[in-house]
């Protein structure tokens, strides 16, 4: 029987995002990901049944059982499957801990458009200037 991989969709361009799934990727748990750079060429986020912008504003993750996880709950999906990381997922279980996740996220959301890019020319994705509405 072939184990189902989760899937996590990052942004490539945004240095802080593509740093933090390099960390992600040299954890223990981490080869039950696939890992895709939503600002590939050719990558659309609609054959993943992904909203496009929305995929350009706030992290996804696809669940094993095919669940589609986003923002925080992206991010605790993936430390739910990483055991250096699983303090965590049972962390932010509990509900203030959640609220300040949850604020801390929209707040980095919000910012993000102007953090540092990890390549200039962003010209290979048609959302690399993230629009808010």
């Amino acid at each position: 029987m072939n184990k189902q991989f989760a899937t996590v969709y990052f942004d490539g361009l945004c240095l802080a995002c593509s740093s933090e799934i390099t960390h992600y990727k040299k954890q223990k748990g981490s080869e039950s990901f696939s890992f895709i750079d939503i600002t590939s060429p050719g990558f659309k986020a609609e054959d993943h049944g992904i909203d496009p912008q929305l995929a350009h504003k706030v992290m996804h993750v696809r669940g094993s059982d095919g669940e589609l996880h986003q923002g925080v709950d992206a991010f605790r999906a993936i430390w739910c499957e990483l055991p250096r990381y699983q303090f965590l997922y049972h962390l932010s279980q509990r509900k203030g801990v959640r609220g300040i996740l949850e604020l801390g996220y929209r707040a980095f959301v919000i910012v993000r458009p102007y953090l540092p890019r990890r390549k200039l020319d962003c010209s290979a994705s048609p959302y690399c200037e993230v629009k808010h509405d």
